[in-house]
């Protein structure tokens, strides 16, 4: 029976966070709103339409929310497109996966045209079986529907599955579908991934070996 890794992409592979808080202030300053660091950290591994509407608030119209989405990430896609920031040691660690080997899989609440971007550019791409976006799904994280349409696409079941994950609400998606959840400490501190039930918790993404993986199993 195949095994396999589920990446998240923001925060996981890619050191993201700079750019994307870069890329909301710029937008939120064009309707008069100044985003604190505060605000935008309670967004994280949210998908962008869902940090539309809670920074915005529930009078923004479905309209508003696609275009603010829209111009947030053609800003942060402008941002990368030259030099995507892949996180400390991703490359290694997924190409030692794939040797051991494991089934590689993203999942991610980012849009298709940033997760291209970044796999293209980054030339990380041949190493995933398969690949979900956020808009491939009727519920973001936390709940569970990324993590299983990644699992199904890679011809996984969900208890041969371990999900990489640096957020609270990406965590517990993965426990809600019935996955492991390795918690990576790049936005988040140990102890919240913890609580979100992580069954460990890494700093740096090169402790993530084989041999880790297959304890967790």
């Amino acid at each position: 029976m195949a095994r396999g890794v589920i990446f998240d992409m923001d925060g996981v592979l890619v050191d993201s966070g700079p750019p994307h808080k870069e890329s909301w202030r710029a937008v939120a300053r064009q309707y008069g709103i100044d985003l604190t660091d505060e605000a935008f950290e309670r967004t994280f591994g949210m998908s962008s339409r869902e940090i539309v509407r809670k920074i915005w608030g529930p009078q923004i119209t479905d309209e508003e929310v696609r275009q603010i989405d829209d111009e947030k990430e053609r800003i942060y896609r402008d941002l990368i497109r030259n030099n995507v920031p892949l996180s400390l040691g991703a490359r290694e660690t997924v190409a030692r996966l794939a040797q051991a080997p494991y089934v590689l899989a993203v999942g991610t609440s980012g849009p298709p045209e940033n997760l291209e971007l970044v796999l293209r550019a980054s030339g990380l791409g041949p190493y995933f079986a398969a690949t979900v976006n956020g808009l491939e799904v009727s519920h973001g994280k936390p709940a569970p529907d990324i993590f299983l349409k990644a699992a199904e696409r890679a011809g996984l079941a969900t208890q041969d599955c371990v999900v990489i994950e640096d957020a609270p609400v990406g965590i517990q998606a993965a426990c809600a579908a019935g996955m492991k959840a390795i918690g990576y400490v790049g936005t988040h501190p140990a102890e919240r991934l913890r609580n979100a039930g992580a069954v460990r918790v890494v700093e740096h993404l090169t402790d993530i070996t084989p041999e880790l993986v297959t304890k967790v199993l």
